[in-house]
């Protein structure tokens, strides 16, 4: 049926109409905007009020009754007053907000403050379990305290099992003791453990309840793991027992990593003076192939073609590959790819260098095909071989689609409400805390909506640890966002760095969580340490107020990408060696340099020491042209990034150099054997942390 005709005045009034209503719904958001900006910059005051204590912080909290981070705000204030906070208070705030996150935190804190009052009355009352270690500790301190037996089974067999325990179970497993239930069975089985986790504390602690005659053999085994060096000398004296057996390879296993050549001299006297067996053998002879790999001693490569099969590892096959390539002995790098069990061999580093190999021996015509296959991988070496052979690279991007439904109900989810608004007031740990507890049993479409959303908010680690598998893989716009708002790419400019580059230095170090902290106090985006960034700051001029200033995402990106400038310097202009610098320290990078500055740079990445190091450099280089791509829709290509060491590198750029990223259908054979494109990309960035200064293999 044709719609009657609308008079021009009848339009007139339906547009002013909608007009209004339009006006009507911009100036109601707007308000809410306003009112919601103005709650949290209430919260804010009234959080850091009440994290002092006391009452101080309820008038400033007038109005925010029904904000979704009310309760954070007296959880706040008990937590300060903990020490003076009486049983029936913390109840009632139990009551109040049952299975919130700070309920559960200030119950847990609480019973840790009525445990050292030794109030066991009240710890009793309020206890659950499942809380730890320590609290389940206390609990059993509560029950000898009423002068209760332990029963092994029942109280002591879950804790047993762990390598370490808190101070807390000390008198429990004193009282164990006292009690006989700790029988040298028991007490062996738990030292076991311990060597296995290189807990040295743990068995030291467990000697003391042993015989005479075992206590010392565990002693030697703590000698081991802390001193392997004065265990092995000490091991001349040992008497040839299986635990003394033991000790003697878990030293010079531990000596081998840290000290070759001295692990082989103690070898050679501690073989003759024990019977060890076939599989201590095999381990003993494993770490000294191994670890004079890392070294690169000139029989290392002998030693790894040599060791018999029932010693070799993945590890140690692998180094066979990495010290025949630091030889160029292309003969020897294909013959150590066909020894590697075949899961192994299709790994694409080392189909990559199968094909490297290949053409160095002049059998091209393999060595293209093998290329091929390597090249419709998206990832370091499958970008690698896609230079090799002047194709285009391979990526598989995709974005999921927002569903406006599903994201009102993902909203309606407290913990999330909760989760978006930590993030938004500054407090990103416990953001994460909520987020992960409202999302623990979702399915995978709430999942996507909820990370969707967050990306709008800027919350851009969500993406990174919830698409880190399988298909989710190839939603790049999201695992690798720009962020535009942190100001990276005019930083890097005035830098005078790629901005490509220090983003993929971001994502690898922090994988955007702008409060990671590492083991070794490297903070922020960039990680940088505080020393470190103090010093970049007098050197450029810039302000400095203090270490915790490198949590602010702009401030840690300004020093950041200055820091990444120094670097590039000190190597020559190279991106990819500053990276290596960036993780393992410029000193060791130097040593490298100086051992074997004449291999091409993917040879030098991949005979690095440090198995952290090579990974490292590996993604740094990837996410690189993966970042160049969503800046400009192309990207440079990865070998021209890697320059040759010792040549001056300066970033050649013309269009005409640069990758197109395409999704091409695999090929047969690729399809039968290699994982799909996006799946190397897959990232290890939730640790965020220091280099490890052992070698790693």
């Amino acid at each position: 049926m044709a719609l009657p005709a609308v008079s021009r005045l009848g339009r007139y009034l339906l547009t002013v109409i909608a007009g209004g209503m339009l006006a009507g719904t911009v100036a109601a958001q707007s308000s809410d905007n306003a009112s919601l900006e103005a709650q949290r910059a209430a919260f804010k005051q009234a959080y850091a009020t009440a994290s002092q204590g006391g009452d101080s912080w309820r008038p400033l909290a007038e109005g925010l009754q029904n904000y979704p981070l009310y309760p954070y705000l007296q959880a706040a204030s008990l937590e300060h007053d903990l020490q003076q906070t009486d049983r029936a208070t913390v109840e009632a705030y139990l009551r109040e907000y049952p299975g919130l996150i700070p309920a559960n935190d200030l119950r847990r804190d609480f019973l840790q403050e009525l445990a050292q009052r030794q109030d066991w009355t009240d710890f009793v009352a309020m206890y659950q379990p499942d809380l730890g270690d320590a609290l389940s500790c206390y609990a059993l301190q509560a029950q000898l305290a009423g002068n209760a037996k332990l029963d092994f089974n029942r109280d002591l067999a879950t804790l047993w099992a762990a390598p370490a325990l808190p101070s807390a179970c000390d008198p429990v497993l004193q009282a164990a003791y006292d009690q006989g239930l700790l029988t040298p069975a028991r007490i062996w089985s738990r030292i076991d453990a311990a060597v296995d986790a290189g807990k040295a504390g743990t068995v030291s602690g467990m000697a003391k309840w042993l015989p005479p005659e075992d206590a010392q053999a565990a002693k030697n085994l703590a000698l081991a793991l802390n001193e392997p060096a004065t265990a092995t000398m000490a091991a001349k004296q040992w008497p040839d027992t299986a635990r003394a057996r033991e000790a003697a390879t878990l030293a010079l296993v531990r000596l081998a990593r840290r000290q070759s050549g001295t692990a082989d001299t103690a070898w050679q006297t501690l073989q003759g003076r024990f019977h060890f067996s076939a599989e201590q053998r095999d381990r003993v002879l494993n770490a000294l192939a191994l670890f004079h790999a890392t070294d690169f001693d000139a029989d290392a490569l002998a030693r790894l073609v040599n060791l018999p099969a029932s010693a070799q590892t993945p590890a140690s096959r692998d180094w066979r590959v990495r010290v025949a390539l630091a030889e160029k002995n292309w003969q020897a790098v294909l013959d150590a790819i066909a020894a590697m069990p075949p899961t192994q061999q299709q790994d694409d580093e080392w189909q990559y260098f199968r094909a490297r190999a290949l053409s160095e021996l002049g059998r091209s015509d393999e060595a293209q095909h093998v290329y091929a296959a390597v090249a419709e991988q998206s990832s370091y070496f499958g970008y690698l071989a896609a230079d090799r052979q002047g194709a285009p690279y391979v990526l598989c991007s995709t974005q999921p689609a927002a569903d406006a439904q599903a994201q009102q109900s993902v909203l309606a989810i407290p913990g999330i409400r909760r989760a978006f608004e930590l993030f938004a007031v500054g407090m990103p740990k416990q953001a994460r805390r909520e987020w992960t507890l409202a999302l623990a049993n979702a399915d995978a479409q709430t999942i996507r909506q909820a990370v969707i959303l967050a990306d709008e908010r800027g919350w851009y680690d969500r993406a990174v640890f919830a698409f880190n598998k399988g298909d989710a893989l190839r939603y790049y716009p999201l695992r690798f966002p720009l962020a535009s708002q942190d100001g990276l790419v005019p930083q890097a400019q005035q830098a005078g760095i790629d901005p490509s580059w220090a983003y993929g230095i971001l994502r690898v170090e922090s994988a955007w969580m702008s409060d990671a902290q590492s083991g070794a106090d490297a903070r922020g985006l960039m990680q940088l340490v505080p020393s470190t960034a103090a010093d970049v700051a007098r050197r450029n001029g810039l302000a400095w107020s203090g270490g915790d200033s490198l949590y602010d995402p702009a401030i840690n990106i300004e020093l950041g990408t200055r820091y990444l400038a120094q670097m590039q310097d000190r190597f020559s202009g190279s991106a990819w060696l500053a990276s290596a610098a960036y993780n393992a320290g410029a000193a060791r990078v130097n040593q490298w340099v100086d051992a074997r500055s004449k291999l091409p740079p993917d040879l030098f990445v991949a005979t690095m020491p440090f198995k952290e190091t090579r990974e490292y450099v590996a993604r740094v280089m990837y996410y690189s042209v993966i970042y160049d791509w969503r800046l400009h829709g192309t990207a440079a290509p990865i070998s021209t990034r890697m320059a040759p060491i010792g040549q001056l590198y300066n970033r050649p750029d013309p269009p005409s150099t640069r990758k197109d990223l395409t999704c091409p259908a695999p090929s047969v054979a690729a399809a039968s054997s290699a994982p799909p494109p996006a799946a190397a990309a897959s990232t290890a960035a939730s640790k965020a942390s220091a280099p490890t200064s052992d070698k790693v293999h």
